[in-house]
């Protein structure tokens, strides 16, 4: 509310711009060091020399290039899982005439307060076979509850005649789901779809506690080995970096760089349907 008097206002103004462009530069800061560190060849925050050979040393390391493959496929397909799972769970939530509907969702809700632990979730998944499997990453974690509690409200706020019209002309429950309910539910759907992409392409302690072939490393996990034991190298033979004129830190640096790039891509195409989806998936009970 504005107090009146135009220059205390032009203060509060300035004040408030001046906060918010500092807290941007420290937010942007540690992501341009990296960025600028990837291309340099010596240490130090400007580099002397521009130079790609980290990311051509990178790309021609066929351990990482599989790890972005892993986590490409664990991201794609999970996602898929995911969110075919969390569809059908929301829609059956979000109809009041399904029988026993508050205890389902008592138990969703209270699963976000407590869970199981690291230990009976291990146990569960060498008992049903997952072990050493991608679909250890995949299959365990496939619905959130939070996200299930989203997109259930926001099924939920759509209007019944919608739904009433469709079953009066003999539409089935699934055909009503993929070609009534989805096609107007686009804002929920790119706002989970984004979450449940982001967790999986971010995926690390399950990786560790699951899979004992490196080759089904996800990039989060070789990332974490190559920025503590880089001077063993990349490579399947161990090769160091005494042959490239770049630094262990411009190596660290251009790997995080590929690791990120790829979800920061994803997230400008989604964007306009995420505040809407999020609001919307959070205010009806």
């Amino acid at each position: 509310m504005r107090s009146g008097n135009p220059d205390s206002d032009i203060t509060l103004d300035t004040f408030t711009y001046v906060v918010l462009i500092v807290l941007l530069l420290i937010q942007l800061f540690p992501v341009a060091y990296v960025f600028i560190m990837s291309f340099a060849d010596t240490n130090g925050f400007m580099p002397r020399n521009f130079s790609v050979e980290a990311y051509q040393y990178i790309f021609r390391t066929i351990t990482f290039v599989r790890s972005i493959a892993v986590s490409l496929y664990i991201t794609i397909v999970g996602t898929v899982i995911s969110m075919l799972g969390t569809i059908l769970m929301a829609y059956s939530l979000s109809n009041r005439q399904v029988l026993g509907r508050r205890v389902i969702l008592f138990l969703v809700t209270f699963t976000m307060i407590f869970s199981g632990g690291m230990i009976p979730t291990f146990i569960i998944v060498r008992n049903t076979g997952l072990y050493n499997s991608l679909f250890a990453l995949m299959i365990p974690n496939a619905i959130s509850a939070y996200n299930l509690i989203l997109m259930k409200n926001y099924f939920g706020s759509l209007p019944d005649e919608l739904k009433e019209s469709a079953r009066i002309d003999g539409c089935h429950e699934l055909r009503l789901i993929f070609q009534i309910i989805l096609p107007v539910s686009l804002p929920i759907l790119a706002t989970i779809g984004l979450f449940y992409a982001v967790s999986k392409w971010n995926i690390f302690m399950d990786g560790l506690l699951y899979l004992r072939d490196n080759k089904l490393w996800p990039v989060q996990i070789l990332l974490r080995n190559i920025i503590f034991s880089i001077t063993g190298g990349l490579g399947e033979g161990g090769e160091g970096l005494v042959h490239f004129r770049f630094s262990e830190e411009t190596m660290k640096c251009a790997a995080i760089v590929v690791a990120t790039l790829p979800i920061m891509l994803v997230y400008p195409f989604l964007q306009k349907y995420f505040t809407k989806g999020l609001l919307m998936g959070s205010v009806k009970g």
